[in-house]
Order: structure tokens, then C-alpha cells, then sequence
């Protein structure tokens, strides 16, 4: 018989960070310590992966820049491909920006979309660079070749920041909890459980071999069963107890739904119109009257932003765009 061994704990399946950036610490606008250019108020490069958190966030920039690109005029001046990719950064980063291409005459034949992601303002007014991989010097574009179209900030008039970052906390909040719920099913549909061993006959050895096991489990479809045979044992030598029961403790719909709503009034969208499927057989009523208003309220706004362009341009290369059709 062995001798007596003192209690012994430890823990397996031990969570694992997810997000932990802090996409809304607003530092203000500052000269790069390594270059001659202003840094973004916000990581831009955040924002970018953000757009992958969230179903809804990340669908309904799309829907709002093809109904940009739907009533727009294609124009040797702007092709429609580069309205509507200046459009998507404008949504997705509160600014967009346009490169002018000149003549042999210095006239304007073209305005040429320029990513925002990794474009700058430099410390000289009306100037801006895009910075290069690799550690590479910046490319200083020449004073007023660019054209910036931004949102305006309250806090800074160098950089322009989205209308949603507001509902930035509800976005992460979604995604946690769809993070939450996969791990629960990979986990074998439990919120894990303390292994209980009391009885004098385990000795040492056999006490490793089970952590052993339990270690080694982990993964898709783990603790699905374990054998263990303990001569002299008791019934009550070995008890499994489940930490928790997502059923009747998780309010995984709510939390969804919630910031779900909080997704859609950030980008101020209907459900409608953001592919959410109505809970009652009512639906959510009149889609053409949805769409009517819709586009008065957010496409005609802007519209009346990228229509800024033609204060750069001549009077025969303007952009224009079309008017919503009458109802019968």
C-alpha cells in the first residue's frame, strides 16, 4: 500500500488571448519621430483588420460604396473602379485620397485613387507621402498633387477619422462572443471541468499518468473519455465536476443581437437593407420606401463629398451623378 499523498491541483485548458489592441487610444496627431509626416489619430492598420471582427462590419462598407458607385457617371477623369475604391476608404477610414495626373500642358487628364492605408501628411502644408515596406524612405508626392477628401474631427483638421469608431466596443464585443461560443463546441460542448481524485490507493506514479491524459487531451473533440481502474477504490474516489453549463448560463443570442443592433445604428443602416433576416412575419415593411429614404439621408450626403473634386477640375471634366428615379 502506498503512502498517503498531499492534495494536489492544477489546471489545464487555460484561455488564450484573442484581441488585445486598443484600436481606440486616441493619442492626437504628432510629427513621426522618423520621418517629416503627422501619424493618424488612429491606427489605420487596426482599422483595416477590424473589418474582419464582425459579419455586419464587415458587409456593410461594401453595400454603401456600390450605392456610391451605383448612380455615379463614369468619366475619362474617374473611372468608376477608382471611385468606388476611394469610396471604401472613405467609409472604412474617415478619408480618401486622389493623385492628379497632368498633361504636357499642366492640365489635369486623370485623378488616379491613392490607398489611404499608408498615406501621410508631411510637416509641409498641402503635401503628402506613402510610405514605402520595407523601411524604405517615404515617396514625398509634389505640394498640391494630392487631393484629400477626409470626415471632419473635432480633435485634429490633419487626419479624418470614420463615423462608427463609436461603436467600436460593440463590434469587439460580437466578435468575443462568437469567438467564445466556437471555443465552447471545439471544446466538446462544455465549459471544462475539475478533475477530483480522493482515495489513498492512487499513488504517485498513477497520479501523473492521469495528468498525462488529461494534458494530451486537449484539442477538437477532446475529454471524450478517459478509463481509470483503482484497485480498493471507492465510488466516490474520482468525481468529474463541470465548471459551468453555457444552456442555461450563456447569454450568447442576447449579446449578439444587442451589439448587432449596436453595428447596424453605428453605420446608421437599416436591418433591411444589411441582410438581417426579420424575426416576425410583419418583416421590417416597405423596402423601396427603406431604400427611398436611404438614399436621401446617407448616399446624397456622399455624393456631395466626392463631388468636392470638381472645385480641382475644369468644367468639362466634372463628375457627376445621377438622381434616384421617381416613384410612378
Amino acid at each position: 500500500m502506498s503512502k498517503q499523498t498531499s492534495p494536489t491541483a492544477f489546471s489545464f485548458g487555460a484561455p488564450e488571448a484573442v484581441l488585445d489592441t486598443t484600436l481606440t487610444s486616441y493619442l492626437g496627431v504628432f510629427l513621426n519621430p522618423h520621418g517629416d509626416y503627422y501619424a493618424p489619430p488612429v491606427s489605420l492598420t487596426g482599422l483595416a483588420k477590424l473589418l474582419r471582427a464582425n459579419a455586419h462590419h464587415g458587409t456593410i462598407p461594401y453595400f454603401k460604396r456600390n450605392m456610391l458607385r451605383k448612380f455615379y457617371v463614369p468619366s475619362p477623369v474617374l473611372s468608376a473602379t477608382d471611385l468606388e475604391s476611394a469610396g471604401f476608404d472613405y467609409l472604412v477610414f474617415g478619408m480618401c485620397y486622389f493623385q492628379k495626373l497632368f498633361n504636357r500642358l499642366g492640365q489635369i487628364v486623370r485623378l488616379q485613387h491613392i490607398p489611404a492605408l499608408n498615406m501621410r501628411r508631411m510637416k509641409a502644408p498641402d503635401q503628402f507621402c506613402l510610405l514605402q515596406p520595407n523601411l524604405m524612405d517615404p515617396l514625398a508626392f509634389r505640394p498640391g498633387e494630392i487631393i484629400q477628401l477626409k470626415e471632419y474631427d473635432v480633435n485634429q483638421q490633419i487626419y479624418g477619422v470614420p463615423q462608427y469608431l463609436g461603436g467600436l466596443q460593440s463590434v469587439l464585443l460580437n466578435e468575443s462572443a462568437t469567438l467564445f461560443r466556437r471555443k465552447y463546441y471545439n471544446n466538446g460542448a462544455h465549459m471544462g471541468f475539475i478533475f477530483y481524485t480522493a482515495d489513498a490507493q492512487l499513488d504517485p506514479e498513477d497520479e501523473q499518468s492521469l495528468k498525462e491524459q488529461i494534458r494530451a487531451s486537449k484539442g477538437v473533440g477532446n475529454f471524450r473519455s478517459l478509463y481509470i481502474n483503482i484497485p480498493g477504490g471507492k465510488p466516490d474516489s474520482v468525481k468529474i465536476i463541470p465548471v459551468g453549463d453555457i444552456t442555461t448560463k450563456d447569454e450568447f443570442e442576447r449579446v449578439k443581437n444587442l451589439s448587432r443592433n449596436d453595428v447596424l445604428s453605428m453605420w446608421r443602416i437599416q436591418p433591411a437593407l444589411a441582410g438581417i433576416m426579420p424575426e416576425n412575419t410583419g418583416g421590417f415593411g416597405d423596402i423601396e420606401k427603406i431604400s427611398r429614404v436611404y438614399y436621401e439621408n446617407e448616399v446624397v450626403p456622399m455624393q456631395h463629398v466626392f463631388l468636392k473634386l470638381n472645385d480641382e477640375l475644369p468644367g468639362q471634366k466634372q463628375i457627376r451623378f445621377t438622381e434616384l428615379p421617381s416613384q410612378p
